[in-house]
């Protein structure tokens, strides 16, 4: 049996009215309770569940409505009613002891900070349009987390924000960091070289979650929302999102992440992304990627491998950053290890497009453009001398003869440890080097980049070894992939990016929000030190659509 009744005139956010439903439902002999606000939406929901009663007929949009399933429901009606007016009372109460300004109005917000630049949207979906058109209209940028907004209002509001050199984050965007402020669903972030764009929350949490695991941080994480890369939006707010990111100094690395796209969205934006003149890795979940790099875009099959690329990636340019401008330069392998020379030479050939030798005579493993990957065990080398790990002179009479026939760039070297292996490899490399610079005669002295292979428990010391090379000015790195990855960003120079940077004032400015809905966000943004205003929306004309456009004429 059911038992309904009315609170009018009294609006409420649906989050919090969920949870009041979810509360009074654990009373003795109810079987369900169910309070939402008296939309039409709403009202197929109660259609929908069985909680229809038919004095829901004269609900309007601003009145809250209860349905209570019960054998007793007349009976405990009384107790019910209590209750929810003790929920709404702490509701009352929480919003009166506010730390952050309350409004009534995106006048009043702008008047309190006229600073205010986004707009934070989570009132319901059907009625969401007409604050975020507000917000735009004031060159404000919008994050819509309402979700169920009509897709014909999505398009016209994301093409009303790119006229506006602005951007639209969702309609259903759970998840955004912009410059640390936490935008509805976020983690709290160290800072850091990697921006994200994803239209999947959950999925930029997963990714951001597992930088910080590694060690590293992000500049920002833009949400899309999920029907972004849909054909019928076409990737509007994709493509700001990636032209602010691209354009913004602090960002090394971008990823982005996307739920299963629209195939023509898709490849649309991945040759966008080949234009942004940064490292781009992109996850476009439930495709195959037909290759995994192609240009400056790498492409990732999972989460995990995503932020581990980024990372990777972040590590590389934060090392390259720090040289000297290398661009056109050659580069030189000298390598100890067989496997690593193998290694090195593969992944340069991906990487600047190099054609491999079909044989490896005298230890080349590559030898083409002027960049040269040399195995120094190879057998040419060890004819009556010992293995280059065991006596690294080998090294440096190669090194030194290359150097008096042509000038030595960009350098690349592995340090070797470990039982068997020279007592000293660190030491005995320095002294070729330092011989290779001052043989320079005033030319560009030679980048040397080295990976150590080997443990602090190796009879050389792994830190020691190190620090031999640093002092002498050797670019230490944690593998050969790395080495590789910092040489390759050197030598290639970096395209400009051909995006258009809109929407970029918002990564440049200090974000000043007007919060829109659910007061937690607002919360959050104020334990977060973010400058925040609570709008406490409720529909125009209880929603009553004639009554609006009576009210518009008369303005």
């Amino acid at each position: 049996m059911f038992y309904a009744f009315l609170k009018k005139g009294c609006f409420q956010d649906s989050v919090s009215l969920m949870l009041i439903s979810r509360d009074l439902s654990k009373a003795d002999d109810v079987k369900r309770v169910s309070v939402m606000m008296g939309t039409p939406a709403n009202k197929d929901v109660f259609r929908e569940t069985g909680m229809w009663h038919e004095l829901l007929e004269q609900a309007g949009p601003n009145d809250v409505c209860v349905v209570i399933e019960s054998d007793q429901p007349q009976e405990i009606a009384a107790q019910v009613e209590e209750r929810l007016e003790q929920a709404l009372a702490q509701l009352a109460k929480g919003r009166r002891s506010a730390s952050y300004p309350v409004v009534h109005s995106l006048s009043q917000a702008l008047r309190i900070d006229p600073e205010s630049n986004l707009a934070l949207i989570s009132v319901a979906g059907s009625y969401a349009h007409e604050p975020a058109m507000q917000a735009l209209e004031k060159n404000m940028h919008v994050m819509l987390f309402s979700d169920n907004v009509p897709i014909a209002k999505e398009v016209e509001l994301k093409r009303f924000a790119q006229s506006r050199n602005l951007i639209v984050m969702g309609p259903d965007c759970g998840t955004s960091v912009i410059a640390g402020a936490p935008l509805a669903f976020a983690n709290r972030m160290p800072s850091g070289g990697i921006g994200i764009v994803g239209a999947s929350g959950t999925g930029i949490q997963e990714v951001c979650s597992q930088i910080a695991l590694a060690g590293r941080g992000i500049t920002h994480a833009i949400g899309l929302g999920g029907r972004d890369l849909s054909a019928e939006v076409g990737g509007i707010s994709a493509q700001a999102a990636l032209g602010m990111l691209a354009g913004d100094e602090a960002t090394r690395v971008i990823v982005f992440v996307s739920k299963p796209p629209a195939e023509s969205v898709a490849k649309r934006i991945a040759e966008l992304m080949e234009t942004l003149g940064k490292p781009v890795v992109a996850l476009f979940l439930g495709t195959k990627p037909q290759s995994r790099q192609q240009g400056n875009v790498w492409f990732a099959e999972s989460l995990d491998e995503a932020a581990r690329l980024a990372v990777e990636l972040d590590d590389a340019e934060a090392v390259a950053e720090a040289l000297p401008d290398a661009a056109g330069c050659r580069i030189l392998g000298l390598y100890t290890g067989g496997t690593l020379a193998a290694e090195a030479a593969g992944l340069s050939a991906q990487l600047l497009g190099l054609k491999m030798p079909a044989h490896h005579d005298k230890g080349v493993m590559l030898d083409d453009q002027g960049h040269q990957i040399i195995d120094l065990g190879d057998d040419v080398y060890t004819r009556g001398r010992p293995h280059p790990m065991i006596d690294p002179s080998v090294r440096n009479d190669v090194l030194l003869d290359i150097a008096g026939k042509r000038p030595v760039e960009i350098l690349l070297v592995d340090v070797v440890l470990g039982y068997g292996s020279h007592r000293d490899p660190a030491g005995a490399f320095a002294v070729a080097y330092e011989a290779l610079k001052q043989s320079s005669n005033g030319a560009c002295r030679p980048i040397c980049i080295a990976a150590v292979t080997g443990t602090e428990e190796d009879v050389q010391v792994r830190s020691a070894q190190i620090e031999k090379l640093q002092t002498a000015g050797v670019v230490v790195v944690r593998n050969t992939r790395q080495a590789i990855l910092v040489a390759a960003r050197l030598v290639r120079p970096r395209r400009q990016s051909s995006a258009n940077g809109a929407a970029l004032s918002l990564l440049k400015q200090k974000l000043h929000v007007v919060n829109i809905g659910l007061r937690e966000f607002a919360q959050n943004l104020q334990d977060c030190q973010v400058p925040c205003v609570q709008y406490e929306w409720a529909p125009v004309c209880q929603g009553n659509d004639r009554l609006k456009k009576l009210l518009s004429r008369m303005k």
